[in-house]
């Protein structure tokens, strides 16, 4: 922790220290001891150390003897560290600068914290010191602890087969097990997406007469990433964080960024969304719509074509009419059929992964559990995906099959009745009073669900990709247990796993802690020392954003906060994982644990925060058996 050399704290046993003898670390050290025992009295500026604040999650993380001797050194109040530190050598060779870092000259000997006798006087009679010297110190000194403060093999820990908790879930007592299908048991090729926005485009041009021009834009598959916000009267897509703010840097016009300041001018001078007002709580409008499936991803794309057209063209239009042409354009590929009919043309081309489901169905059901389906899909879609993964008797795995729910209204209406279909999927006519294993249910909804099966509450784990339409209502108004389907984890972990995104987001954090410590020093050269750190920490922001999506960034984080995507996984599932198939990784007894991490008035004091908080991964090795 670093602290102002402006007066903080005034207890008696400072007074008689010579500011001559006592160093920076050895008064600070002093001064937690103090504070620990004299309860919770912390200063305003000498607040009780509150553990690193410059780590990431794992910073302090080891294993065995190294990763608790790790923990120990630099614990705040480790007198020896503090003696070690204070006889450091000057001719201590520095540490290598983290990427985005700058490098800056050794201080002198004599300055705080670099080595020198002059240190910190803890009382209302505090030393003169040069805050140029000073902050440069610390700065200096924290950069040579980013490296220590990433363990050896951290980046090797994440692994994109985990399954993550939001909520505590033992698996020992779920016995029903629902699935979706699209994204959920079938997983999808990336040239589907391709697919789709040229036929889209194509009906942009043919159907609504758009200019011929517009077909010279091919797909660009890493331009949109889920979760974004788009504002259909300004025609602008965004990323807006957990509390409904844009996050600068990332609100595009067709394919060009808008800068910030013009933003700010088109928002009121304000990055503030009233996202409960203008996009409701499935966040379909009206004045602005949130992507939140993958299937959405050639419809961003194609917007921003669109927009970025009439745009470079110099051509008038109405944004509010082109997001409606494009919306029924995408929709026209679905309810024509063509993405059905490419699918099971090519099932090998675009199914990936349909061993892994297939060996998940066999084991819950070798184990006793009761499964069912409810899909959107039709039948004839579902049942050639479902030979092609599982084989003819796949209807044999499942109790009960809903094709053509219609959720999310399946879930929150009570007015379509269960018709159950023919071995040739044609609508019967008989009322249905019982739902039999090995029948075709269409329509229906989940009331009438719950009063046939009798399936209620944490007994039953339902599995989707969509947020709203396949979790949120089943979490908040049924209390089912739910796991969200994150194709996109398998992306995001290796990114997370490179040596360059851990060593600049722990420089970040602590350029951070830095600006956040030494706000204090108001003179006019130290200022500019802090301007200068703020666009350097600017630079490390955008340098982190671009490791994931160079537009976008991740679909988790804005700069630091939660994306609203992010904040919508955590509050409706309790469970998410790349793909299904992580679920071979795990026994059925087993039981997710989510992490404890600090509020941010609380110190990260638990162990799994300090020492296992990173290892949230499986054991690969241990569990092979299970596949």
């Amino acid at each position: 922790m670093f602290l102002s050399p402006t007066p903080a704290c005034n207890t008696s046993r400072f007074r008689n220290t010579s500011p001559e003898k006592m160093s920076l670390k050895t008064a600070r050290s002093t001064l937690t001891r103090a504070l620990w025992t004299r309860g919770n009295r912390t200063p305003p500026l000498a607040r009780a150390c509150k553990a690193n604040r410059f780590s990431t999650t794992c910073g302090l993380c080891g294993s065995g003897k190294q990763g608790r001797e790790k923990q120990q050194e630099q614990s705040c109040g480790s007198a020896s560290n503090e003696q070690s530190q204070d006889q450091r050598s000057s001719s201590e060779p520095p540490h290598k600068c983290p990427p985005g870092g700058k490098k800056r000259p050794e201080e002198p000997p004599g300055v705080p914290g670099v080595g020198g006798d002059t240190g910190r006087l803890f009382s209302s009679a505090a030393p003169s010191l040069d805050p140029k010297f000073y902050l440069w110190a610390r700065y200096n000194e924290t950069k040579r602890l980013v490296h220590d403060l990433i363990p050896p093999g951290a980046c090797n820990l994440l692994n994109s087969s985990t399954i993550y908790a939001n909520n505590e879930v033992s698996l020992g007592g779920v016995d029903i097990y629902g699935f979706d299908y699209d994204y959920t048991l079938a997983l999808y090729s990336n040239t589907l997406d391709t697919m789709i926005y040229n036929m889209a485009r194509d009906f942009l041009i043919e159907h609504f007469k758009y200019p011929e021009d517009i077909r010279k834009y091919d797909y660009i598959p890493n331009f949109a990433a889920r979760g974004l916000h788009y504002d259909i009267e300004k025609g602008l897509l965004m990323k807006i964080d957990a509390f409904h703010y844009i996050q600068p840097g990332t609100v595009y016009r067709g394919l060009s960024p808008v800068p910030d300041d013009e933003v700010l001018q088109l928002y009121g001078g304000t990055h503030h969304i009233p996202l409960q007002q203008d996009s409701g709580f499935y966040g379909k409008g009206p004045k602005v719509k949130q992507f939140m499936d993958v299937f959405s991803l050639p419809e961003m794309t194609l917007l921003a074509v669109a927009n970025d057209f009439f745009i470079s063209n110099d051509i008038e239009y109405d944004p509010v009419h082109l997001f409606k042409d494009v919306s029924e354009a995408i929709g026209m590929v679905h309810l024509r059929g063509y993405m059905y009919k490419w699918i099971m043309q090519d099932l090998d081309k675009f199914i990936l992964r349909g061993e892994d489901t297939c060996a998940v169905l066999d084991r819950l059901v070798s184990h006793g559990k009761k499964l069912f389906l409810i899909t959107n899909s039709p039948f004839s879609f579902v049942n050639k995906g479902m030979i092609h993964m599982v084989g003819k008797d796949w209807r044999d795995f499942f109790d009960v099959v809903i094709v053509q729910a219609d959720k999310p209204h399946f879930f929150t209406d009570c007015i379509k009745p269960f018709r159950r279909l023919d071995g040739n999927g044609d609508l019967r006519w008989e009322k249905i009073n019982t739902l039999e294993k090995g029948q075709i249910y269409k329509q229906g909804n989940l009331f009438d669900f719950l009063r046939l099966t009798g399936w209620r509450g944490s007994r039953v784990l339902y599995f989707g990709d969509h947020l709203y339409s396949d979790l949120a209502d089943l979490m908040l108004r049924h209390g089912w247990r739910t796991g969200a389907i994150v194709p996109e984890l398998v992306q995001e972990t290796k990114v997370v796993s490179t040596k360059q995104y851990a060593l600049n987001l722990t420089w970040l954090q602590a350029l951070t802690g830095l600006l956040e410590r030494l706000q204090t020093f108001q003179d006019p050269e130290s200022k500019q020392i802090l301007l200068e750190w703020q666009k350097e920490r600017e630079e490390l922001r955008a340098m982190t954003k671009n490791l994931f999506n160079p537009q976008f960034g991740s679909i988790f984080r804005t700069c630091h906060n939660p994306t609203y995507f992010s904040r919508r996984l955590c509050r409706f599932s309790d469970i998410y994982m790349a793909s299904l198939g992580c679920f071979l990784n795990y026994d059925l007894s087993y039981t997710f644990y989510p992490r404890r991490t600090p509020l941010q008035h609380e110190a990260p004091l638990w162990m799994d925060q300090l020492c296992t908080g990173c290892m949230k991964t499986p054991f690969l090795d241990e569990m092979a058996h299970i596949r």
